[in-house]
């Protein structure tokens, strides 16, 4: 293929486009998963190696429509998907994200002659701070990631850097950033042993993210009480804080991944927490991945315990969140916020390269490359940007209030049933319903049927969830993130499923 036929068929654009977008609009498939024929064609049509001229940009259509998506999984375009907490796109993110991709911006550098790119991605941080109820004067710092992990490597990096700083200037040294020195300089300076990342039940990225930087996977410590895995034990904490050959991150879960639930129950909470690291010099991060958005929730007593879980955590130094999960917008998309407007820069700070400066005069609008991981990456703030305008608060609040009610009213269904376990431990059913968000964690009384519930599940193709276990046990986690969320039309798609799963077994 020549550049005259490159250029023809980029005119063709339009005619995919379109295409595309009819078919993110159709009505989700009656299955979740792709057929066992249809992952095969797939991987059958898969090249075994690169073609000197090319198929042409037509046949190359056709083999993508026809052969790869077939293989794909409705993970987003179905609300039955219940396995990762993906969300869907919303059709506002949709368009958006086919307009990134039309005009590809670079927004690695703020240049504000150049591209309104980045002051659209660090308005959409307003926004979301907005839809938080964050105060814009505290929290309108941080940037946009590939997701949950990226965010919470930015949250333990710059409390690494804080904690040994402060550590080190205690010591009267002027060796006391870890970007610019090295984490074993600093050690040395400060005259630690290391770093700890202390939480309860956290999620798999903060040990991921631990490990990336230098902190260690065997360096994220447990601080639970004993009657609950996730609550934190603030005598076990102040013992940890208080040692004197390490310094401490204090990692909340806002939302834990298998249950859905929150690490604080209240502002009392965060308050407690707030005062013990600021009397030892640690710092505050949560990990908000989708619990944070909880936030966005009216004052009713319906939801009274999820606001509460989401509580003061205005009063921590780091904040994550994933935007492909409740704001509905594509792979990838995740956020980080800090309070602290110069922190990201002290990690994470591009130097000596002169050619990647916004030029001229100080602009309120930093360049992400100076306080993210990327130097270059996607404009993924657009498709958030235009979701975020086009449904308001309101829009997300009543997507959310769906979603709870679904996760409420299947746990109410299964506290009932005679062949299923609801697996939050909870004596009566009001209190069980009252602390169930999004997630609903469940296994079989039957121990030969709960060693492959999943598996029986997913079989239907009508529903996904994904296999887990709970104390030791397998069970199933069911997470509902989708904007189609229907609560009567997906109720009756559930109990059906998990009916008919518990009778054929007996």
């Amino acid at each position: 293929m020549d550049l005259q036929d490159i250029e023809h068929t980029a005119n063709e654009q339009g005619k995919l486009q379109t295409e595309l977008w009819k078919t993110a609009q159709a009505p989700w498939t009656s299955t979740i998963l792709p057929s066992a024929d249809s992952l095969t064609e797939a991987r059958a049509s898969l090249p075994m190696s690169l073609s000197n001229d090319g198929m042409g940009f037509d046949l190359a259509r056709r083999h993508i429509l026809n052969d790869i998506v077939p293989g794909f999984n409705a993970s987003s375009i179905s609300p039955n998907y219940y396995g990762f907490v993906t969300g869907g796109i919303t059709p506002a993110a949709q368009f958006a994200d086919s307009i990134v991709s039309m005009y590809d911006q670079n927004v690695q550098v703020h240049l504000a002659e150049h591209s309104i790119s980045t002051d659209v991605e660090f308005n959409t941080l307003g926004l979301i701070v907005d839809l938080l109820h964050l105060d814009r004067q505290t929290w309108h710092h941080g940037t946009f990631t590939t997701g949950a992990t990226a965010s919470n490597i930015l949250g333990l990096a710059c409390g690494r850097e804080s904690v040994l700083r402060a550590a080190a200037s205690k010591k009267g040294a002027t060796v006391t950033s870890v970007g610019e020195h090295g984490l074993f300089e600093v050690f040395l300076a400060a005259g630690l042993s290391g770093v700890q990342v202390l939480s309860t039940l956290p999620h798999s990225s903060m040990a991921k993210a631990a490990g990336i930087l230098g902190i260690g996977r065997a360096n994220v410590k447990s601080i639970c009480r004993q009657d609950n895995p996730l609550f934190i034990d603030l005598a076990r904490l102040e013992a940890e804080l208080a040692r004197s050959d390490k310094a401490s991150i204090v990692a909340i879960s806002c939302g834990e991944v298998n249950t859905g639930n929150f690490a604080t129950t209240s502002l009392q909470d965060m308050q407690e927490v707030r005062r013990l690291c600021d009397k030892y010099g640690s710092w505050v991060h949560v990990d908000g991945a989708f619990g944070i958005f909880g936030r966005i929730l009216d004052d009713s007593g319906e939801f009274a315990s999820v606001k509460q879980g989401c509580a003061g955590i205005e009063l921590a130094d780091s904040i994550t969140g994933d935007g492909h999960k409740m704001l509905n917008v594509p792979y990838d998309c995740g956020f980080f916020l800090c309070r602290h407007p110069d922190e990201a820069g002290h990690v994470f700070q591009n130097a000596n390269a002169a050619y990647l400066t916004g030029g001229g005069g100080v602009s309120s609008v930093p360049s992400p490359l100076n306080i993210g991981i990327e130097n270059s990456r996607r404009f993924r703030a657009l498709p958030a940007y235009a979701s975020l305008v086009a449904y308001g608060r309101v829009g997300y609040r009543v997507m959310l209030q769906k979603q709870i009610r679904l996760a409420r009213m299947i746990s109410a269904w299964l506290f009932e049933h005679p062949g299923y376990n609801t697996l939050l431990e909870m004596g009566k059913k009001e209190e069980l319903l009252d602390k169930t968000f999004v997630v609903v964690l469940l296994s079989a009384k039957n121990d030969l049927l709960n060693q492959n519930l999943a598996a029986r599940i997913n079989e239907t193709s009508k529903i996904f969830v994904s296999g887990t276990s709970w104390q030791g046990r397998p069970a199933c986690r069911i997470a509902i993130s989708n904007w189609r969320v229907d609560e009567e039309r997906d109720f009756r798609i559930v109990v059906d499923v998990l009916d008919s799963v518990a009778r054929q077994s007996n």
